[in-house]
């Protein structure tokens, strides 16, 4: 794949698992990389969320690559982080021509009248606000640029149907769906295309974490990985628990890159037959 070549991408939530993969797939194709990531833990998330030395790791697999790297912290919850990462980017590598809106968090499992509002709405402003707020970032100079370009919704399987325990996690994604279409249609005049790939689960710490496992496995006192496993496996038609993060990044590498320059408005299951059971 050669369509990202001497190409800008700016990802969101980069430090790490599916960011990093989209990060190092697109600079091997030949993009430079606008990283960004909040770098701190967030009191609704019962995992940790990654680290300045998660970044500096990214920044080194992409430098590997012989593609130049811009890395911010910032906050896809703050619209001025984003202005601010946007601006630094472009001035040191030129216009964005990729975006690739992955920041994204999941919460606590429980029934949807049980789950605080504040713990509700945190999701949405990181996964479906913050979604928008990249987006509101960095249009506007990829339409002054004249350069067309591409964005990419890391969406999800929950995007198309609800399961129990995740209200919160299954409304910002199916909000992430419309948002994208809406887009679509609005920046097809300008050559700028925009999907959205829907994965399964995928194997980082969304999903490998304690609260997971006890959703899966409550009849466990302390559930670990493999005490959820069946319950990982039985969720797809193919023979896999999870997809790998470079299994979406070659998806989102893909719909960034010219190769799909005729292709807009879809959303793009990587979901091992999650869908179709």
């Amino acid at each position: 794949m050669s369509g990202l070549q001497g190409k800008v991408a700016l990802v969101t939530g980069a430090a790490r698992g599916q960011g990093r993969a989209h990060c190092v797939r697109m600079a091997q194709a030949g993009a430079d990389i606008i990283a960004v990531d909040v770098l701190e833990d967030n009191d609704q998330v019962a995992y940790g969320l990654a680290t300045q030395q998660d970044m500096d790791e990214t920044q080194r697999l992409v430098s590997e690559t012989g593609r130049r790297f811009v890395g911010r912290r910032a906050d896809v919850r703050s619209q001025d982080d984003l202005d601010a990462a946007v601006a630094a980017g472009i001035e040191a590598l030129g216009p964005i021509d990729a975006v690739c809106a992955n920041a994204g968090i999941s919460g606590r499992k429980c029934a949807s009248w049980e789950l605080e509002e504040r713990a509700f709405e945190n999701i949405l402003q990181v996964n479906l606000l913050g979604a928008w707020r990249t987006v509101k970032a960095a249009v506007p100079a990829m339409i002054e640029a004249k350069r067309g370009g591409s964005i990419v919704f890391i969406n999800s399987t929950l995007g198309f149907k609800g399961i129990k325990g995740l209200s919160a996690y299954t409304a910002s994604k199916h909000g992430m769906i419309g948002l994208a279409r809406c887009l679509a249609a609005e920046l097809a005049p300008y050559d700028i295309r925009v999907n959205s790939v829907a994965p399964t689960g995928v194997g980082t710490p969304l999903i490998w974490n304690e609260e997971t496992y006890r959703h899966f496995r409550p009849d466990v006192e302390a559930p670990g990985l493999q005490d959820a496993m069946e319950s990982f496996l039985s969720m797809h038609q193919l023979a896999v628990p999870w997809v790998d993060p470079i299994d979406v990044a070659n998806a989102v590498a893909f719909l960034a890159s010219d190769e799909a320059r005729c292709i807009t408005g879809i959303a793009l299951p990587v979901d091992a037959g999650n869908l179709n059971r």
